[in-house]
């Protein structure tokens, strides 16, 4: 069973910041710099994600310029926050050289993908037991179970709680919103002292009710989330409600463009030019865009300073 969980005093958003791109698909520094600012000062970020989640777009890049991409956002966080490095890998060799890369310039914790078999078919709750052991045996950072079926492996309900018991894992995050799902979760690892559970936007105030630690979610729904929480400590569950309503239509109705897709549009229209993304997957049409920014004008949203 994990032990010692840090305490969490609050509510946390856990936030990775969106990766812009230069024309020749570089990452543009210059650029990722405003975002971080954005995601502490503005978003009010608990924790940041370094080249977490796949969003972040970080699985496009050579093995050299993704490791480039942690030490610049951990640079560029510059200790006002503490940081969730992604090391997230088929190999857990691969996967370990993050996690001292990540031990060495200060991280925080392992974010780590639950990960699927290379070889083909279902992952067993021993093998993803065994990926983890591997890597907590050469790291003394905590890890944060991260849980998104598709990219990673899809655990059952029960295999995740003995996943969680891990000694090393203090952080578990999952992305199904299943709200039966959820809630049994929050239960059997969050209530059960194993480790700090996070759910996604769109589940974020029913998760607090039942006692979930927080949640992980891209810039600018983060900025959204903290409104979310503000009200949710406060005791004003209306304003809680009518601000975590904006969830059910954002990103929702735009979703089937993809995730980073409807954020990076997002964000450039809020005053962070993030561009477009990754290719060959293509920004969304005009008509498409001007729909999104017309909702965008009746919710929560404010534009961000351009840094």
């Amino acid at each position: 069973m994990a032990s010692d969980l840090p305490p969490i005093t609050r509510p946390m958003t856990v936030v990775p910041p969106l990766t812009p791109f230069t024309e020749d698909l570089k990452v543009n520094y210059d650029v990722l710099r405003s975002v971080v600012d954005y995601v502490v000062d503005d978003c009010e970020a608990s924790m940041v994600v370094a080249a977490g989640v796949e969003a972040q777009e970080y699985q496009y890049l050579t093995w050299e310029a993704r490791k480039e991409l942690i030490t610049k956002t951990m640079d560029f966080v510059g200790g006002r926050r503490p940081i969730a490095v992604g090391i997230t890998h088929p190999s857990f060799k691969q996967a370990i050289e993050l996690a001292h890369l990540a031990e060495k310039n200060g991280a925080s914790c392992l974010q780590v993908l639950a990960p699927n078999r290379p070889i083909g078919g279902p992952t067993p709750t021993h093998d993803i037991i065994a990926y983890f052991e591997a890597i907590a045996r050469e790291t003394s950072l905590p890890l944060m179970l991260y849980l998104n079926q598709g990219p990673g492996a899809d655990p059952t309900p029960a295999a995740t709680v003995e996943i969680a018991k891990l000694d090393r894992i203090k952080y578990v995050k999952e992305s199904s919103r299943d709200l039966a799902r959820v809630s049994r979760l929050i239960v059997e690892i969050e209530h059960a002292g194993h480790a700090h559970y996070f759910t996604t936007m769109q589940m974020l105030l029913a998760s607090l009710v039942l006692g979930g630690t927080g949640v992980t979610l891209p810039p600018p729904g983060a900025y959204l989330a903290n409104k979310v929480i503000k009200a949710f400590v406060a005791g004003d569950m209306k304003e809680a409600a009518r601000l975590q309503l904006q969830f059910a239509l954002w990103p929702a109705r735009w979703m089937d463009a993809g995730m980073s897709t409807v954020m990076k549009h997002t964000m450039n229209y809020l005053g962070i030019p993030v561009g477009k993304p990754y290719p060959p997957y293509p920004p969304m049409d005009a008509a498409r865009i001007s729909q999104l920014e017309a909702f965008l004008k009746t919710t929560d949203f404010q534009p961000a300073k351009a840094k």
